[in-house]
């Protein structure tokens, strides 16, 4: 059974009978420990499985810590779709690269409100970014606070995300603050398409060259450029 909601208590559990020192919970833990996420199954099938919670427990601890080239890529399909207001595209590689707020904001801290299985396979994750902007003129508003939904389309058998939606909610910041988000967004969106032309640029390049070695490879010994070696007719064969 599905509970859509949780409550995240951070009171300690301590045994007198136990000389051992207490082992540190990580916040991300603590958070998904409070969940119930249940066996997911109907009377006919289980239509879930664990590794759905292992990958809950990953991603809220990739947003506490603002991961950006280190983060468990493992947990995203390698198909997986993204979308924000600003910015949408296709491919986990594109997680490897570094985050807005680290670059715009100044010792940005993330606070993790909520987090609750909307459905089978929708997780959803509520949480809170503040920091001062790194430009002059913005930081006179202020810090900026952005309010985040983050919603995960899992693989309910792998576990895996393949759908990763943002919604944002920059009602608690100032009208400057909210100016800089979205001008900084919108530039940083354009910054990441151009990353992303140049990677299918690249990706064409190299399949070219490697037809281009293929062809060299399979050319006749004998210099007639329109016949191909028997070998080569050979491999053709065998890997069709």
């Amino acid at each position: 059974m599905l509970h859509h909601s949780h409550i995240v208590t951070n009171d300690s559990r301590s045994t007198e009978l136990s000389p051992e020192p207490t082992i540190k919970i990580s916040e991300a833990d603590k958070i998904v420990d409070g969940m119930e996420f249940g066996e997911l199954c109907n009377e006919f099938e289980c239509i879930s499985s664990p590794l759905v919670e292992s990958t809950a427990r990953q991603l809220v601890r990739d947003i506490l810590e603002l991961r950006e080239g280190n983060r468990a890529l493992g947990t995203y399909a390698v198909s997986v779709r993204y979308r924000d207001p600003v910015r949408s595209f296709a491919g986990r590689e594109k997680f490897k690269r570094p985050l807005w707020a680290t670059s715009a904001l100044d010792n940005p801290t993330v606070a993790v409100q909520e987090m609750v299985m909307l459905s089978t396979s929708v997780l959803s994750i509520k949480w809170t970014i503040r920091g001062k902007p790194k430009s002059f003129l913005a930081g006179i508003g202020g810090d900026l606070i952005i309010r985040v939904d983050s919603q995960f389309t899992l693989n309910q058998i792998s576990g895996q995300v393949i759908e990763h939606e943002e919604f944002w909610d920059l009602s608690s910041s100032s009208a400057i603050s909210q100016a800089f988000f979205w001008t900084s967004r919108r530039l940083f969106a354009t910054i990441e398409v151009g990353k992303d032309l140049a990677d299918v640029v690249k990706n064409l390049k190299g399949r070219f060259s490697t037809e281009k070695e293929n062809l060299e490879i399979f050319r006749d010994p004998s210099g007639d450029p329109t016949k191909v070696s028997s070998f080569g007719i050979l491999l053709t064969h065998m890997y069709n």
